[in-house]
């Protein structure tokens, strides 16, 4: 009754304009003239399938205005990762706009298809589909890694996104807020279109990415913060989280004046599988210019196995300013590299032009260097010369570098006419035909003419974008939960460093200048109960009886927020027995044997250990006597679960089982990547046993007990 009451409200008070059909949405509309939705608050859902949509839009020379509607999928109280299906698809056609458009918790919002002329003004598609995330405060989970690399056949979808354009000629993308999603703009065979005045940022996969997409221009959008893969002290990876992405064949786009700041790497550009493969094409021609990349927990710019012009863009705090690997004829001209690990690293690289840039405080300044062997796998270096040679990096200001180049296996690099204040100013190896000073040059007059060549001008009406709201905001201020990037405008708890210590201290985040209060606490004590954003508590479990479950929940007030921060920790004991495995003991070829193996039939262990966690990730390991490949595991533990609901969630890679109470709870007895499972538990005592094996590469193994059903 209250949702049709708000719906008769609001169109009691809007009329259409001439020319203009005036619609109340529902599940199955298909639009196929100029119409003004209705005003009002729809709960509808869409089909959960994505070949489908709950408003089909088709046809020419269609404008459809949701001004005061807000389109809503499922509940802002139910979890990101239930969100299905897309609100409104763009059927072919050609000149259709969307306008004024609120739409939340769907898989897509707006999916357009084979359109020309579309245009995308002013909607806020905030707060749709995103996963749950597993990486933790310590350790990244590999479940959470990112794969771009395929979409021939829209594999892209699988991820969600507030807009996805596929086969889209021309047209607009503007004033448009997509935050805390996943992803924000994604494009795929999609040219000549304009995306600007946005604001995608907060997301935890990408602001906007392009897949075989040319010819487009991205200018002065808010792409920030949009990353996972990042805790402060602990690790930096980004997990190919990106503000920018452009991939596959994606030729001469122009990016330029966007605040992309704190993404996992600011700018993500590769060639794509086809040259990989062939060594033909790449991501080619395309201009980035005046940009700010900066606090990338990766690389500012990342761009490989391409030919392109990056210009008068800033990369401050990052690992890499820029990672050029593969990089060919491509300039680098008048940039700002400020406290990077690396201002610029290009592997494999020729005939690259590194001029009139600025280096400030990075570690290295210039990296240049190819490794005596390449990736067998890879095609490129079999179809291309992948030397690293012939490289002008003249008249650059470096100072306050430890090193200001560092060179190997390379031939050719005229370093000449800078200004260099380092304390080493190179180091050399197998290298020839180097020629670096510090001798003052005047800037010739081709560089004024290589600017002139590429400069791009700022759109009369943009937005002001740089310096970007947060572009002094340390690399530090990244904070990633399980939903994604923390926003930093409403109070929230967070491990001032490990979340696994007892007692745990938590900081208290937001905007500055509020005050918090205690409202309770439910299985702790607190080291202050009032206080302002910034403070640390000090959290101590009260725990009734020496192993019992740590169970604590904290919520403080702010104004009229509250926020919380909970623990739920069963205080397991694992008896851990890891064995190396051969042939004959083969985990799918020998299952008899393997099982013989796990049981001490087959010769000893490797080591048996005891943890209060089992919790391992690695590329190489880190307990001393666990097999670096073809390791067997078994792990045997007994929980005693209070009142309450509860869900056994493993993470594993490769092969897991997991028997509850001598009964088979878990199977994926293969060999794949990082994968979670997750099966309800009953409150009560129960004896759990993990088998586990791993063939070669990564090693993921964590099994654990989590509140409520996920």
């Amino acid at each position: 009754m209250r949702r049709i009451l708000l719906v008769l409200l609001f169109g009691a008070i809007v009329k259409p304009v001439h020319g203009q059909v005036s619609t109340i949405p529902r599940a199955g509309l298909v639009i196929s003239r100029t119409t003004a939705i209705r005003p009002g608050f729809y709960q509808l859902t869409a089909p959960a399938t994505l070949d489908s949509a709950l408003i089909v839009i088709r046809g020419s020379n269609i404008t459809v205005d949701f001004a005061g509607v807000r389109l809503i999928g499922t509940p802002s109280s139910a979890d990101p990762d239930r969100a299905v299906g897309v609100a409104i698809m763009v059927d072919g056609g050609a000149n259709v706009t969307i306008k004024n458009a609120h739409i939340r918790g769907y898989k897509v919002a707006i999916l357009a298809r084979g359109t020309r002329n579309l245009r995308l003004i002013d909607n806020d598609l905030s707060f749709n589909w995103k996963p749950r995330l597993y990486s933790i405060v310590e350790h990244e989970s590999l479940a959470d890694w990112l794969s771009y690399h395929h979409n021939e056949k829209d594999e892209w979808l699988r991820y969600g996104a507030a807009i996805y354009l596929s086969g889209v000629r021309g047209g607009e993308v503007r004033g448009n807020t997509v935050v805390q999603g996943m992803n924000g703009l994604l494009m795929t065979a999609t040219d000549s279109l304009l995306a600007w005045n946005n604001d995608f940022s907060f997301n935890s996969g990408l602001g906007i990415g392009m897949y075989r997409s040319s010819h487009n221009r991205v200018m002065h959008n808010r792409v920030e913060f949009n990353v996972r893969g990042y805790s402060e002290g602990f690790y930096r990876r980004g997990q190919d989280s990106a503000g920018i992405l452009i991939y596959e064949q994606s030729d001469s786009n122009t990016v330029a004046f966007n605040a992309v700041t704190h993404g996992g790497d600011g700018l993500f550009l590769w060639a794509g599988q086809h040259t990989m493969d062939t060594g033909e094409g790449g991501a080619n021609d395309n201009v980035i210019y005046g940009n700010d990349f900066s606090w990338a927990p990766a690389n500012g710019i990342e761009a490989t196995f391409s030919r392109n012009v990056f210009i008068k863009n800033v990369v401050r705090g990052s690992d890499y300013g820029v990672w050029g690997g593969y990089s060919f004829n491509s300039v680098v001209l008048a940039n700002e590299l400020v406290a990077n690990r690396v201002g610029i690293a290009i592997e494999h690289g020729q005939e690259n032009r590194i001029l009139a840039n600025h280096f400030d405080r990075d570690s290295t300044a210039v990296h240049l260097w190819a490794n005596p062997i390449e990736p067998s796998e890879w095609g490129y270096p079999k179809h291309r010369d992948t030397r690293s040679r012939g490289y002008d990096s003249r008249w650059n200001s470096i100072s306050g570098s430890r090193v200001a180049y560092r060179v190997a296996q390379t031939e050719g690099l005229d370093g000449r006419g800078n200004l260099i204040h380092a304390d080493t100013l190179l180091v050399a190896r197998d290298t020839a035909s180097v020629k670096i000073d510090t001798a003052i040059s005047v800037v010739e007059n081709f560089v004024a003419d290589l600017h002139r060549q590429y400069e791009v001008r700022p759109l009369p009406g943009a937005r002001r974008t740089l310096p970007g709201v947060h572009a002094d905001w340390p690399r530090s201020t990244i904070v990633v939960d399980e939903w994604g990037p923390y926003d930093w405008t409403s109070p929230k708890l967070w491990p001032a460093d490990s979340s696994l210590t007892t007692p745990l201290k938590l900081r208290v985040l937001g905007p500055k200048g509020i005050m918090w209060s205690l409202v309770s606490s439910r299985g702790t004590t607190l080291s202050k109960t009032r206080g302002h954003v910034g403070d640390t508590i000090v959290v101590t479990p009260v725990l009734p009886n020496a192993g019992h479950v740590e169970n604590w929940t904290v919520t403080l007030r702010s104004g009229p927020r509250t926020f919380s921060y909970s623990r739920f920790d069963p205080r397991a004991s694992w008896n851990v027995t890891v064995f190396a495995w051969t042939d004959s003991t083969h985990p799918l070829n020998a299952s008899p044997a393997f099982a013989a193996l796990l049981r001490g039939e087959r010769g000893g262990p490797a080591l048996s250990l005891t943890t209060s966690r089992l919790d391992y990730v690695w590329s190489r390991p880190r307990v001393p006597g666990w097999p670096r490949e073809r390791a067997g595991v078994v792990a045997v533990t007994s929980v005693d679960l209070p009142s309450g609901e509860y869900a056994l969630r493993t993470i594993s890679d490769d092969g897991i089982r997991v028997f509850v109470d001598d009964r088979m709870a878990i199977e994926d007895w293969s060999v794949h990547e990082s994968v979670v499972h997750e099966v309800p538990m009953a409150a009560g005592r129960h004896r759990i046993r993990v088998e586990y094996f791993q063939l070669d590469g990564w090693t993921e193994l964590r099994a654990e007990i989590v509140k409520g059903r996920q």
